[in-house]
């Protein structure tokens, strides 16, 4: 049987399989931040169709860290018992789920509002210039990301994602290509580090060592200058004592990047990041066959495969992978009827 049918235990998390259903935004509240009807179908549809671990898209740690008014928020108690409800559905329907705690930085498309970055320089002609943080700021985004990740706790999700990739607030600082600054948060990999390892150890603090918590990166910048997959190892070993997963993903710090895109383009650098730091690792990037899945996992490449805008397209990727693939798989018993 192909290893994508197997379990998997991390700390006290076990998944029933290793396809994760990829954070992605739905731009679908009502400019509150809260929960609606779209999300709960969304995301229980995944599940019911055989994703073993879904994590809720960005997911903003203060209102200015939203991309959109329709992102969804987590920066206030008021929202526990909305994520609470979808942590409770999505798991009688056999899915574990995590949520993806996010800051966008210069990328937040927020007219009116003042938004912020490690350097004021807009991402591009679209975006404000944004204001450069000051040392207070800094101290208050990780504040939030920390109160964030205890509401998470207090909604009973299963694993944390702490989003450092695709040019949001917390890529923005490691990144040379956006980040400017000449104190102790710029400059080396070290400094330009320091906000997401401070991050980390924050959220360690009301986030249990017994649970998961994983990381995303952007392995590559795609641009001259930028990080390579080398930086973005120096940077993930000055946290790997705290974090469990590294969830691969590349690009979006800059809006000229030369991105090649075929199936599967990422998966090389997952291999690279688990080789080097020993991290379980996260693959993904354009995989839509079974077969392709397949090889992955059965080779080690990674541990897991996320699954993006596939399942977007294929609610149910998952069961029918295992039919493609010979996999004898068990099926929600409303549905046993159609397998």
């Amino acid at each position: 049987m192909s290893k994508l049918f197997s379990s998997i235990t991390i700390k006290d998390l076990t998944l029933k399989n290793r396809f994760v259903m990829a954070p992605m935004c739905m731009y679908s509240t009502k400019g509150d931040g809260h929960l609606t009807p779209f999300h709960f179908l969304h995301y229980n549809t995944r599940a019911v169709g055989g994703v073993g671990l879904i994590i809720v898209e960005a997911t903003a740690v203060e209102p200015r860290g939203r991309i959109t008014h329709n992102d969804l928020g987590i920066w206030d108690d008021a929202f526990i018992d909305g994520f609470k409800q979808l942590t409770s559905e999505v798991k009688s329907n056999g899915a574990k789920i995590g949520i993806q705690l996010a800051h966008a930085g210069r990328k937040a498309d927020l007219p009116g509002e003042e938004i912020i970055a490690a350097s004021p320089i807009r991402f591009n002609d679209h975006y404000q210039v944004p204001k450069e943080m000051t040392k207070e700021d800094i101290h208050t985004v990780i504040k939030c990301f920390k109160d964030a990740a205890l509401r998470a706790k207090l909604a009973d999700f299963d694993i944390i994602e702490i989003h450092a990739a695709h040019g949001y607030l917390i890529n923005q600082f490691l990144s040379p290509l956006t980040n400017k600054r000449t104190d102790e948060y710029g400059g080396s990999i070290e400094n330009r580090a320091r906000i997401l390892v401070e991050i980390v150890k924050a959220v360690r603090e009301v986030w249990s060592k017994e649970k998961p918590l994983m990381v995303r990166v952007s392995a590559m910048d795609f641009k001259e200058g930028g990080n390579t997959v080398n930086d973005i190892i120096e940077i993930i070993k000055l946290i790997k004592d705290d974090v469990d997963i590294i969830d691969c993903s590349t690009g979006g710090v800059v809006s000229d990047a030369k991105i090649n895109a075929y199936p599967g383009y990422q998966v090389k650098y997952a291999e690279e990041i688990k080789k080097a730091t020993g991290l379980l690792t996260v693959a993904g990037g354009l995989v839509t066959t079974p077969e392709m899945a397949s090889e992955i996992i059965d080779n080690e490449r990674s541990d897991m495969l996320f699954l993006g805008r596939v399942l977007l397209r294929e609610p149910y990727f998952v069961l029918n992978a295992a039919k493609k693939l010979n996999v004898d798989y068990s099926w929600p018993f409303q549905y046993v009827r159609g397998k």
